[in-house]
C-alpha cells in the first residue's frame, strides 16, 4: 500500500483563489519526499488537505489508506506534523509537553516519560528537558515540536521547514534523525521547504511546484531528463591538448558540455594522451535549483 495518494486533488478558497490545482501523485512508505516551491506554491494547502484540516474542492486524497477528508481522527493518530511556528506551553517543561502529547494519543505516563527522554537525547535536548519552555530560543523549540510530532511513533511525518530557525549543528541532528526514521521503511517523511539545495542533500524523491501546480515529480537523475540541460566536464589541467572541445575558464581550469558520463573516460585518456597532465576531474550537473528554474521558464513560456 502506498503511503500517500494523491488525484486530480484542487482546493479554490471562497475568495475564488485557486491553491491547489489538479494534483497527482504517490509515495511509497520510506520515501523522504521533497515538497519544494516558494511560498504560495501550494505546499501549506496540500499539506492541510493530506491531514484532514481542509476538504479538497475536486479530487482526492490517502493517507494510508485512509481519506482525511472523511476520518482526520484516525490520519492524526498515523501522523505527526512540525509546523515552522510549532504551538506549545510555555508554562510547561519540555519534558511535561512531551509527556502531555503523549497522553493526548493515549500512551501511558511511564512509556510517554520514556519516549521522551530518547527524544531529548537524540534532538541535543536533554539537558533543557526541565526547563520551561518560555526559556527556549526558536532553534530549541523547532527541536523540541520535531519530538512533539514523534511521541506516538507516527508512520508518515508531515515537515514544515523542519530546520528553520536552527544553528548548523542543530539542523545537522535533525537531519540525521530524519534520514534515521526513514532507513527501515516504517516512516514516510513528506518535507515542505523553499529551500531547494537543503532538499537535494537529504531527500530521496521531489515534487516541484509553482502557484499551485505540481511541475514534474522524480528522483533528482529523473528530474533531470526532463530538461535539456548537458552536463558540464570541469578538468584541471597543466595543458590541454587542442581539438577536445574544451573551453578555457580559468588559468588551468577547462570546460566542456557532456551528453553521457561514458564520455569522461574517453576524454581523460585523450587528454594524458596528448601530454596533458590532469590535476583534477569535476562534473558539474544540473542541481534541483537549475531544475526548478528551468521547468518554471518552461511553463511561462507554454503560457
Amino acid at each position: 500500500m502506498d503511503a500517500v495518494v494523491l488525484k486530480n486533488l484542487s482546493k479554490t478558497y471562497p475568495n475564488g483563489k485557486k491553491a491547489v490545482s489538479g494534483i497527482d501523485f504517490s509515495l511509497k512508505q520510506g520515501e523522504i519526499f521533497g515538497f519544494l516551491g516558494p511560498n504560495g506554491a501550494g505546499k501549506t494547502t496540500t499539506v492541510k488537505l493530506l491531514t484532514g484540516m481542509l476538504t479538497p474542492s475536486e479530487g482526492e486524497c490517502r493517507v494510508l489508506g485512509l481519506n482525511p477528508a472523511e476520518t482526520p481522527e484516525k490520519v492524526h493518530d498515523l501522523s505527526g506534523v512540525v509546523t515552522e511556528h510549532a504551538q506549545m506551553y510555555n508554562n510547561m517543561t519540555g519534558k511535561q509537553n512531551l509527556v502531555f502529547y503523549g497522553s493526548v494519543f493515549g500512551i501511558t505516563k511511564a512509556e510517554a516519560e520514556k519516549r521522551a527522554g530518547s527524544l531529548l537525547e537524540q534532538l541535543d535536548l536533554e539537558e533543557a528537558g526541565d526547563q520551561k519552555l518560555s526559556t527556549y530560543s526558536t532553534g530549541m523549540r523547532q527541536r523540541l515540536s520535531l519530538a512533539r510530532a514523534l511521541i506516538h511513533r507516527p508512520r508518515i511525518l508531515f515537515l514544515d521547514e523542519p530546520t528553520s530557525g536552527l544553528d548548523p549543528e542543530s539542523a545537522q541532528n535533525v537531519n540525521q534523525l530524519i534520514r534515521k526514521l526513514a532507513e527501515d521503511k516504517k516512516i514516510t517523511i513528506f518535507l515542505c521547504t523553499h529551500q531547494l539545495r537543503y532538499a537535494q542533500e537529504i531527500c530521496t524523491r521531489y515534487g516541484l511546484m509553482d502557484q499551485g501546480k505540481l511541475l514534474a515529480t522524480g528522483t533528482l537523475g529523473e528530474l533531470r531528463q526532463r530538461i535539456d540541460s548537458d552536463t558540464i566536464l570541469e578538468i584541471c589541467a597543466a595543458h590541454m591538448p587542442e581539438g577536445l572541445g574544451f573551453q578555457k575558464a580559468e588559468e588551468m581550469l577547462y570546460e566542456n558540455r557532456i551528453h553521457r558520463d561514458s564520455e569522461i573516460p574517453v576524454l581523460v585518456r585523450q587528454i594524458v594522451t596528448g601530454g596533458g597532465d590532469i590535476y583534477s576531474v569535476k562534473v558539474r550537473k544540473p542541481s534541483l535549483e537549475d531544475i526548478y528554474f528551468s521547468l518554471t521558464a518552461r511553463e511561462k513560456e507554454d503560457a
